[in-house]
């Protein structure tokens, strides 16, 4: 079911959830949060999909806030979805126009559900650090995505993470990071086999200003306390959305090579053994929001990636490295 709410108020949309929840259509009891996610110009439906999915796993009010800064007019436009439109959460759409669009926070205070977490998730990136962002102050858990949004070209995302590097507070936390939680646990499994050898080169390879590359980058200087090299090319097989495309550890007894080879299988190399594969598909949208939801506790390991891993990360393009080996 779809209600369009247009030119209303946050205390009309409040009262037709009430009245919604008592006619029986929809049953709002049991939501475990409140999702605000803070969009463009457009409504990303794709973020909206992934919420509705993610809802099986965890049941929610999901907040859709598009900001109209252009407009003159200031006026509140709302659409409620419920039922089979809105999977096991119910989402609301508001639209702010003009003036009415100068105050998030105001806007979302009477919607969110009492006394129950506050999750943000900004779909493009904002422009301040997310702690520091008015609906980022509402939140235990702020979500950012360093990386591009699906289906945009690779950009060089240095900045974002500089800026998420900076403004670090605990309940931060970023889709580029979330992308690595399988390769982290297929390296860290494969470094639990003997022979245990101290690691004495890491190079990692990924797309021109991967965010994800340089997050694997800088977790392995850390976890390690090694330099790591970052690779930047452009011609192979990346992760779709977050630019990683190998790994490589050297000791004494050889190499270490784990390489994305297709988009549902990384190839494992190891000196003295048989090539492996290993099924690891991308992670879809739904599957990245879901498994930040699962915990909603503070990631204080992130921001030690970021201020400790980040400093031990050099950066070289592919032609550079190439000339590098070469000598």
């Amino acid at each position: 079911m779809i209600i369009d709410m247009p030119s209303t108020t946050t205390s009309a949309i409040a009262k037709e959830l009430v009245s919604i929840r008592e006619e029986g259509g929809a049953v709002a009891l049991g939501r475990v949060l409140t999702l605000l996610i803070v969009t463009g110009r457009d409504t990303d439906e794709q973020a909206i999909l992934a919420a509705n999915e993610a809802s099986a796993e965890h049941p929610m009010r999901v907040i859709v806030l598009e900001l109209e800064h252009d407009s003159s007019e200031p006026r509140l436009d709302a659409q409620i979805r419920v039922g089979g439109d809105a999977g096991a959460s119910e989402v609301v759409r508001l639209r702010a126009h003009g003036e009415a669009a100068h105050d998030p926070e105001t806007l979302v205070q009477g919607l969110l559900l009492p006394d129950a977490p506050v999750v943000t998730w900004w779909t493009e990136r904002p422009s301040t650090p997310p702690s520091f962002e008015p609906l980022g102050r509402l939140a235990q858990l702020r979500i950012t995505d360093a990386a591009p949004r699906y289906g945009e070209p690779e950009v060089d995302s240095r900045h974002a993470i500089k800026q998420l590097a900076e403004g670090f507070i605990a309940g931060d936390s970023d889709l580029a990071w979330t992308r690595l939680t399988a390769w982290r646990a297929l390296l860290a499994s494969v470094l639990d086999q003997p022979p245990y050898e101290d690691i004495t080169r890491v190079h990692v390879t990924g797309a021109p200003g991967s965010a994800t590359a340089r997050l694997m980058a800088a977790w392995l200087g850390l976890a390690l306390r090694i330099r790591v090299k970052l690779i930047e090319h452009e011609d192979r097989v990346t992760d779709r959305g977050a630019g990683l495309s190998s790994v490589e550890l050297t000791r004494a007894s050889g190499t270490v090579r784990l390489e994305r080879v297709s988009e549902d299988t990384i190839e494992l190399d190891q000196t003295g053994a048989p090539t492996q594969h290993v099924a690891l598909p991308l992670s879809t949208l739904t599957q990245l929001l879901a498994e930040e939801l699962r915990s909603l506790a503070p990631d204080t390991f992130l921001g030690r990636v970021l201020r400790e891993g980040l400093p031990l990360v050099d950066c070289a393009s592919d032609a550079r490295a190439r000339g590098a080996n070469a000598e």
